[in-house]
């Protein structure tokens, strides 16, 4: 046989290869629409499942991310930073023409367990599915009725900024292929009811995983290092497993009454995209936050002789001892100026700062969060009996932010300094410009 016949038998054959495989990508890739119902009225859906749809909302944080600054709520449009560019969030409403009105519960269903829209689109995973999957028919049911008895908003979805060939959506049933694994929670029978139900609710609708799990290149969670801490809206999601970096370990009891309460006198006082998610637990029942904690603790572990010993100095001193002036050190002369003053005042949360020594931003694996505080500080929230702290962006070099940094890191954490610290400082400057 000749070189160009077996040229060309070898060109056959890799076009028919790469026409199968195109084939059956494209077969897996698509999704039949589902065909649109009359919008069903409230008087269709009992209260108490419609009540119970709220708190399941509430505990999936739907409102936070389905409602923009300044939007209507559950009307989408809010801007969701990734690596890839930015998603914006859907209108969840039962508005007809640009919400929900006109899906079934098959639909909405099917968007919650398998990534699909009603028309029959791969949903980015920004919308995390992932772990909504493992919801009960029950629950979805719930959080169906209590969506299609809110009340319509006509808002037409935004563009998603995405470079090509991100926003080509076929491509995201190759992400689903490798990364998606389908299916409802399962009991674990080694386990009491509190930790199966606690699981349940941060593996799924609470999508903790979501923030606190590190990602790959394509945006995928690694599974290998589960809670292992993330990013989320340019913050720091902490560790929430064994690697847990807290000063004081946590506890069931203090992480249940920090969820509840959104601080705690021996951990601080929840900040960034951490806000939200304790405003949204108000409204869920006790039991529900307790089981979380239960579970999350569990995960956690029991810390080492030495870290309790550590942690019981650290939880019997009320106030750190006064600092003197330090002309020769930039950082310790921030730190008396602008930090002593409520942070050594001994008054307690919410209202006074808290004993630094505490502060997870100061001892935790990464300085974003502290950066962030430092820069924004702590803006009143309303009528919440939250801490009130100014924002030095406007005031703070980088180089002041260092040395102040690096100070914090050394008197109260007793822990080798952050790598790169100067990059980590560029990046919140960044965020911040964009604010």
């Amino acid at each position: 046989m000749s070189f160009a016949s077996r040229f060309a038998r070898i060109t056959v054959g890799v076009i028919v290869t790469l026409a199968v495989v195109s084939a059956l990508f494209f077969a897996f890739a698509w999704h039949s629409s589902i065909d649109p119902v009359e919008p069903p009225t409230a008087s269709a859906f009992d209260h108490a499942v419609v009540l119970r749809g709220a708190q399941l909302a509430a505990l999936g944080e739907c409102v936070t991310c389905h409602t923009a600054a300044d939007g209507r709520v559950f009307a989408g449009g809010r801007a969701i930073p990734t690596p890839f560019g930015t998603i914006y969030s859907t209108n969840i409403t039962p508005d007809p023409l640009t919400g929900i009105g006109q899906w079934s519960l098959a639909a909405f269903e099917r968007a919650m367990r398998a990534g699909v829209d009603r028309k029959g689109r791969d949903l980015y995973p920004a919308f995390p599915y992932d772990h909504f999957t493992l919801l009960r028919d029950e629950d979805v049911k719930s959080l169906y009725a209590y969506l299609m008895t809110r009340q319509p908003v006509r808002v037409p979805a935004h563009p998603n900024e995405l470079d090509f060939p991100l926003n080509f959506r076929p491509l995201l049933a190759g992400w689903k292929l490798l990364f998606f694994r389908q299916g409802r929670y399962r009991q674990d029978r080694s386990h009491d009811e509190t930790w199966n139900r606690g699981a349940y609710l941060a593996e799924g609708l609470a999508h903790c995983g979501a923030c606190h799990t590190p990602r790959n290149l394509l945006g995928a969670e690694k599974k290998d290092q589960h809670f292992g801490g993330g990013e989320s809206e340019n913050w720091h999601a902490y560790a929430i497993n064994s690697a847990s970096q807290s000063p004081v370990p946590w506890e069931a009891n203090t992480l249940q009454f920090y969820l509840r309460n959104g601080w705690h006198a021996l951990h601080g006082v929840a900040r960034g995209p951490m806000t939200p998610v304790v405003e949204n637990m108000a409204g869920v029942p006790e039991t529900d936050v307790q089981a979380m904690a239960a579970y999350v603790i569990s995960l956690m572990g029991q810390p080492t002789p030495e870290r309790v010993r550590h942690a019981e100095g650290l939880a019997t001193r009320k106030v750190a001892p006064p600092v003197a002036a330090q002309p020769d050190n930039v950082g310790a002369t921030l730190y008396t100026a602008a930090c002593a003053v409520c942070h050594e005042s001994g008054r307690p949360l919410p209202f006074g700062g808290i004993d630094l020594a505490l502060s997870i931003g100061v001892s935790g694996e990464d300085p974003t969060n502290l950066l962030h505080v430092v820069l924004e500080g702590l803006p009143a929230a309303g009528e919440a009996p939250m801490p009130i702290m100014p924002g030095f962006a406007h005031t703070l070099s980088d180089p002041q932010l260092l040395a102040l940094l690096t100070y914090l890191r050394s008197r109260f954490a007793a822990k080798p300094l952050w790598s790169d610290t100067e990059t980590a400082i560029r990046h919140a400057q960044e965020a911040e410009r964009r604010r």
